[in-house]
C-alpha cells in the first residue's frame, strides 16, 4: 500500500489487466457527465481541476512500463487541461501523449465530463472524485458548498485508506480459478472505421422504471438486465444460427458493500447472469426470475471474495512475475479474450444513483454515464440515475443499432416513456 507521500503505486489486479490490454486502437475508458443548470465557466472549471488533483494522488499519475510490470508514478507535468468536448468520446489514451495524463476533462455548453482510464479507478472511486470536482467548481463560481455527504475536503491531506489496494487486503484463502465458461452469443456487428464511437442515450422516469420492476419482484438492475438478455436472445433467433448459444451479461459489482474500504482505486468484480436458449424458449417473466435468483444466489461475500482472490493470485503468480512485460501482455490479452470476452454477450453496469449534497442539487440538472468501447465491435450498456431520471447509454463501435433500438422499444411497450439522444 502506497503512503500519502509516495511517488509511485503498484497497479491493483484490475489495473494490471487494463494496462496489459492497452493498444493503439483500444483503451479501457469510461465517462461521467453532469448537466449543470447554467452554461459552464471554463476558467472556473480549470481552477477547480487544479485545486482537486493534489487531493487525489491516485488520479494524478502517469503509467510507466517496468521490465516485468506496468506501474503508476506521480505526474508532475503541466495539466490536466480542460478541453472542449468531442463528438466521439472515450477515445483511447496514449501513454506518452497529453503529458501522460490518464484522466480527461471536457465541457460543452452546460455539460461537464470526466473520462478515466480504468487502470486508475472503478466507477465508485471516480464518482467520489467527480462529485468533489463539481463541488469545487460551484465554489469557484460563488456557491458555498461544504465538505461532507460524499464531497471530500480539499484542505485535508489524502488518507491512506483512499489509496489502498483493497483486492490485496481482502484476498482470501480460496480462489475460483480461471475455469473456462461456455462461449456466449457474441452480439457483434459490423466494425466501424477507427475511431467511430456510436453513443445512444435513453432517459426514462425512475419512478416508472421502479414501478415496472416491482411487478416482477426485481430490482432495477435485475429488471434492466433481463430486458437486455431478452432483446439479445431475440436478435440471435432472428439470425437463425446453426446453434443457439447462451446469452450472458458481465455485470460489475462494487465490492465496497461487502468488504469495507474507502479505496478510490479499483475494487469490483463481475457476475454472469445468463440464459441458455438450447434448453428451450423463455418468456420474459421467466427471464426476470432466472436473473433475479441468479443474482441472489451468487452475489455473496464468499463467492465474490473467491472471484477476486483468483485474479490476485493470477497477477502474483511467481512464474508470471518473471516473464518480461513485452511477453506477458499478449498472454494476459489472450487470457482476457478467453475468460473476459467470449463468455459474454454484453456488459451492463449500473453504478446506481448519483447523489450530491443538498447545496449542490439545485445547480445540477442531470447525470450521464458512458462505458467505452469493447475489444470487439459490440455495444456496452451503462446506466445512472439522478433525481427521478434514469439515464441508460448504449455505446460501441458497431454499425448496427439492433440492441439499443429493441431495448428502448421494449421499455416503451411496457409503458415506460423513453426520450432518446444519439451522436449517430
Amino acid at each position: 500500500m502506497a503512503k500519502p507521500n509516495s511517488k509511485w503505486y503498484k497497479l491493483d489486479s484490475a489495473g494490471t489487466l487494463y494496462s496489459a490490454l492497452q493498444k493503439e486502437e483500444y483503451s479501457a475508458i469510461y465517462r461521467f457527465s453532469a448537466l449543470m443548470e447554467k452554461d459552464v465557466d471554463p476558467a472556473a472549471l480549470q481552477r477547480a481541476i487544479d485545486r482537486c488533483m493534489p487531493r487525489f494522488p491516485t488520479f494524478a499519475v502517469r503509467i510507466r512500463k517496468g521490465a516485468f510490470w506496468y506501474y503508476l508514478e506521480h505526474n508532475s507535468a503541466p495539466g490536466p487541461f480542460l478541453k472542449e468536448d468531442v463528438s466521439d468520446p472515450c477515445q483511447p489514451v496514449r501513454f506518452k501523449e497529453d503529458n501522460g495524463w490518464l484522466v480527461r476533462f471536457y465541457y460543452y455548453r452546460n455539460r461537464i465530463s470526466i473520462e478515466v482510464f480504468h487502470a486508475l479507478s472503478d466507477g465508485g472511486g471516480a464518482i467520489v472524485f467527480f462529485r468533489t470536482l463539481l463541488a469545487e467548481y460551484l465554489r469557484q463560481t460563488g456557491v458555498d458548498i461544504p465538505a461532507g455527504n460524499g464531497v471530500l475536503d480539499l484542505n485535508e491531506p489524502p488518507r491512506e485508506e483512499e489509496m489502498e489496494d483493497a483486492y490485496a487486503r481482502y484476498a482470501g484463502h480460496h480462489a475460483l480459478g480461471l475455469h473456462r465458461q461456455p462461449t456466449a452469443y457474441q452480439n457483434t456487428g459490423t466494425s466501424e472505421p477507427f475511431y467511430t464511437f456510436h453513443v445512444t442515450m435513453g432517459f426514462v422516469p425512475l419512478s416508472k422504471l421502479r414501478e415496472e420492476s416491482k411487478k416482477y419482484g426485481a430490482s432495477i438492475t435485475e429488471y434492466l438486465s433481463a430486458v437486455l438478455i431478452y432483446v439479445i436472445l431475440e436478435k440471435q433467433k432472428r439470425e437463425k444460427p446453426y446453434r443457439l448459444r447462451p446469452v450472458a451479461l458481465a455485470i460489475p459489482i462494487n465490492l465496497r458493500g461487502w468488504f469495507p474500504s474507502e479505496t478510490l482505486r479499483n475494487f469490483i468484480t463481475t457476475v454472469r447472469p445468463y440464459i441458455a436458449p438450447a434448453l428451450g424458449d423463455y418468456t420474459f417473466p421467466e427471464i426476470v426470475s432466472q436473473v433475479r435468483h441468479f443474482m441472489k444466489l451468487h452475489i455473496n461475500r464468499q463467492e465474490l471474495q473467491a472471484a477476486f482472490t483468483g485474479n490476485v493470485r493470477f497477477t502474483e503468480n511467481f512464474f508470471l512475475r518473471l516473464i518480461p512485460v513485452v511477453f506477458k501482455n499478449p498472454v494476459m490479452a489472450l487470457n482476457y479474450r478467453l475468460h473476459g470476452v467470449r463468455p459474454y454477450s454484453c456488459t451492463y453496469t449500473n453504478p446506481g444513483a448519483f447523489t450530491v449534497p443538498p447545496e449542490m442539487a439545485e445547480h445540477i440538472r442531470g447525470a450521464e454515464v458512458i462505458l467505452g468501447q469493447a475489444t470487439v465491435p459490440r455495444c456496452h450498456c451503462a446506466s445512472i440515475s439522478y433525481g427521478d431520471t434514469m439515464e441508460i447509454t448504449f455505446a460501441g463501435t458497431q454499425a448496427e443499432t439492433d440492441t439499443e433500438r429493441d431495448f428502448f422499444r421494449f421499455l416503451v411497450r411496457a409503458g415506460i416513456p423513453v426520450r432518446v439522444e444519439s451522436n449517430r
